[in-house]
């Protein structure tokens, strides 16, 4: 469970829900069941219209996962340096054989890792296994943003909704106003629930949660990358030592792995 962002999502409620109990001791008035469906039920059909079944409904999948621990941290960078340059020792050792034989137990686990160890074993040179691996990347990465624009185009149609919701309140306190005034003041909540329910799913719920889909990608991305160049290494048949330094750019000073303490533990 990731802790900050439900905490976050909670105050967020929190803070809406409280500022409406300092205010008013009439709470139900702020509940109107046509408001809602006109902001849920109109942003949820344009988005069915606009994108593909398939991906709304991942988009709608991802809407909970983002309340769960992202699997790429800070330390399983660090972590991945020292994966490469273990295989480096090993192909200066064992040659490809040896990191193919090791490399076996993750195939199941890291799918994009396992078409970089294919290809190094295949015999690419370093700069044809970046070029292969910086193109996976840069696809999956793009496949994977869909829900996130997805998530924003949602965020920009329920105000729009909520605007509709207005316009059908005033509609209906304008034909009441001379016949029957006593229907003019839920006319008027029909609108301006609307108009509040809108924004406040766009702002709380959708525009943070594409954000952090969007970041989680981006840092899945930055761990690929920083693979895909350990890979390119081993490839090119690397020091360790270099493979260390190289990755080790890459990275907050730190998270730097140290080629010497890793070396002295085994002693």
């Amino acid at each position: 469970m990731s802790l900050p962002t439900v905490l976050g999502f909670l105050l967020g409620i929190g803070l809406f829900l409280g500022s409406i109990v300092l205010n008013t001791d009439n709470y139900w008035v702020f509940l109107h069941a046509a408001g809602f469906i006109m902001v849920i039920g109109g942003t949820t059909a344009a988005t069915f219209v606009a994108f593909e079944p398939r991906y709304v409904m991942q988009a709608m999948r991802i809407m909970t996962s983002i309340f769960f621990q992202q699997k790429v941290g800070r330390a399983i960078l660090t972590n991945e340096v020292g994966r490469m340059i273990r295989w480096g020792y090993m192909v200066q050792k064992s040659g490809l054989p040896g990191l193919e034989s090791d490399a076996k137990k993750l195939r199941q686990e890291d799918r994009f890792l396992a078409f970089g160890i294919d290809l190094v074993i295949s015999g690419y040179t370093g700069q044809e296994v970046r070029e292969i691996l910086a193109n996976t990347i840069e696809t999956t990465f793009h496949r994977h943003l869909v829900p996130a624009e997805i998530l924003r185009s949602m965020a920009s149609n329920a105000p729009a909704f909520g605007m509709i919701a207005t316009l059908v309140g005033l509609v209906i306190m304008l034909d009441h106003m001379g016949s029957d005034p006593s229907k003019i003041g839920p006319g008027m909540a029909v609108g301006l629930l609307g108009t509040l329910y809108g924004v406040t799913f766009a702002r709380i719920i959708l525009m943070p949660t594409a954000s952090k889909v969007q970041q989680r990608e981006e840092i899945v991305r930055f761990r690929q990358y920083l693979v895909a160049e350990g890979l390119a290494l081993l490839a090119e048949r690397r020091s360790p030592r270099y493979i260390q330094d190289k990755m080790n750019s890459f990275l907050d000073p730190t998270l730097h792995f140290d080629i010497d303490k890793m070396l002295r533990k085994q002693a």
